[in-house]
């Protein structure tokens, strides 16, 4: 065993069930907590936001089968929530959990949050600039978020190829970032990501082939239509909460909303979550494939769940006790 080895065993133990919206990450995070002793922290954008429950594709009570599960329902959806947040609230449970002698399982699509806490990614590296912020905000709103996302790409094509035009709050972040430092905010985070991991990690990238991960995404968006995910979005709308704030840039609410003003028809609304849906698993794949490190695993290798969490089980041992595991993602299948 090398000294890097015999450092990483003695690091903290984690957890990460990952993988594109729709493949069954909860499920399995879920199971492999229950076998390993863990706890789950979410790692998701959305399911932090109480009252967002349908869109969100939040897990149900009954569904976490008595695993504890933090990060979920702990915001308003009038607030703010971002990275750096993120990374507190689940450095805080993370410490809950080892004090309770349980071992973390980070779950989650949102990979940017996962290598925020596996790397222990510095954020306060710069100060603020209210005045260069305002600036911007005042720009995006007189003359549009393409705006500033050309104005991102201008300066880091980097960022801009990885934030939708349509975040701006990130958008933002990293313009202020190139305007603080004169540095890219992208080339930032690639140092960041090469950084060695602060936790003794197993870290599982769930995929399936991608005609059948679009098939269960298509069915996913059907039956939270059926669950009444426009009701949902109407009494978030009585509550107050507007299409450009946080909470509503999610999948799916968004288009709703734009439903709810008559700007297109609910046909088209759900068309459009679908398509969408679709290009942000093919984003997350791409994300993940550039993570070092990582378990793929193809859930249509597996008979039922039971053999996948028993395999997610033998391997999560077998990785925190130092073994190395040679898992490249299967050629020839298009993921």
């Amino acid at each position: 065993m090398t000294e890097t080895d015999r450092n990483d065993l003695e690091k903290k133990k984690l957890i990460i069930v990952a993988g594109p919206t729709a493949v069954g990450k909860s499920a399995a995070a879920v199971q492999l907590a229950k076998k390993m002793r863990g706890q789950v922290v979410s790692a998701d954008s959305m399911q932090v936001y109480r009252h967002m429950d349908i869109g969100s594709a939040k897990i149900r009570p009954e569904e976490t089968e008595g695993v504890p599960h933090h990060l979920i329902d702990c915001l308003d959806p009038t607030e703010e929530f971002n990275v750096t947040l993120f990374q507190d609230m689940a450095y805080k449970a993370m410490d809950e959990i080892y004090e309770a002698g349980d071992i973390p399982v980070i779950a989650g699509g949102t990979g940017f949050y996962i290598q925020s806490v596996l790397y222990d990614i510095d954020f306060k590296t710069t100060e603020v600039d209210t005045a260069y912020r305002a600036e911007l905000e005042k720009e995006g709103e007189l003359r549009g978020k393409e705006f500033l996302h050309a104005k991102l790409r201008e300066v880091d094509p980097a960022s801009a190829d990885a934030i939708p035009a349509g975040n701006m709050k990130r958008v933002i972040r990293a313009l202020e970032y190139y305007h603080s430092t004169g540095k890219q905010i992208s080339v930032h985070n690639e140092e960041e990501r090469r950084k060695e991991p602060a936790y003794n990690a197993a870290f599982f990238v769930l995929t399936m082939p991608r005609d059948i991960l679009y098939k269960r995404i298509d069915l996913r968006v059907d039956q939270m239509m059926e669950e009444g995910l426009v009701d949902e979005v109407r009494r978030l709308m009585d509550m107050g909460v507007t299409e450009n704030m946080t909470s509503m840039q999610g999948l799916g609410y968004r288009q709703i909303v734009h439903y709810l003003q008559g700007k297109t028809s609910l046909d088209a609304a759900v068309d459009l979550i679908k398509k969408e849906t679709r290009h942000f698993a093919k984003r997350q794949l791409t994300w993940f494939r550039r993570e070092k490190n990582v378990i793929w695993v193809d859930r249509q290798q597996f008979t039922d769940n039971n053999a996948l969490c028993a395999y997610l089980q033998e391997t999560a041992e077998a990785v925190l006790s130092g073994q190395k595991i040679d898992n490249m993602l299967p050629e020839g299948r298009n993921y």
